[in-house]
């Protein structure tokens, strides 16, 4: 089995989504189905379609969930030995360009990514350019008008 790299605030929330489309989406669908069966023929009632898809949903996401949990490989860089100012995954790196602008990233899993609070995906250009590089190098990102050339200015392990 693959094995997915997740922080670990990454994996609580994917045990809380997981907990609460077990213990709050699936018993209120159950609920809908049972009332929208109350209400007689099955065959055009339209409640009763209607949550019986949203049953199919919830059952996928719940699936989707419970394997992402299963193949989490969580990383903790708080606990790494060696904090030598190398960036590695879940590390935050703060960036700088000739023009002064600096950017914030942390790289995390997949799952966690969200560009528009700062959370990098592994997977991305950005992370794989500045995996393996240090505080103080100079770095080359691909970007869609150029390459763009920006300064580890300084990698936090929290």
């Amino acid at each position: 089995m693959t094995r997915n790299p997740i922080t670990p605030a990454g994996y609580e929330a994917l045990l809380r989504d997981l907990k609460h489309h077990k213990e709050v989406l699936r018993p209120q669908n159950v609920r809908a189905i049972e009332e929208a069966r109350a209400h007689g023929d099955l065959s055009e009632n339209a409640e009763y379609s209607s949550a019986k898809e949203a049953q199919s949903m919830i059952a996928a996401k719940i699936s989707d969930l419970e394997g992402r949990v299963s193949s989490a490989e969580i990383i903790d860089v708080t606990k790494l030995p060696k904090k030598d100012g190398r960036v590695v995954f879940g590390v935050t790196v703060k960036l700088e360009n000739k023009e002064g602008t600096q950017r914030t990233w942390r790289i995390v899993g997949e799952t966690e990514a969200d560009i528009a609070n700062g959370l990098l995906s592994y997977q991305t250009p950005v992370a794989k350019a500045l995996i393996g590089r240090s505080e103080g190098e100079e770095i080359t990102i691909p970007a869609p008008g150029g390459t763009q050339k920006w300064e580890i200015i300084e990698v936090l392990y929290v």
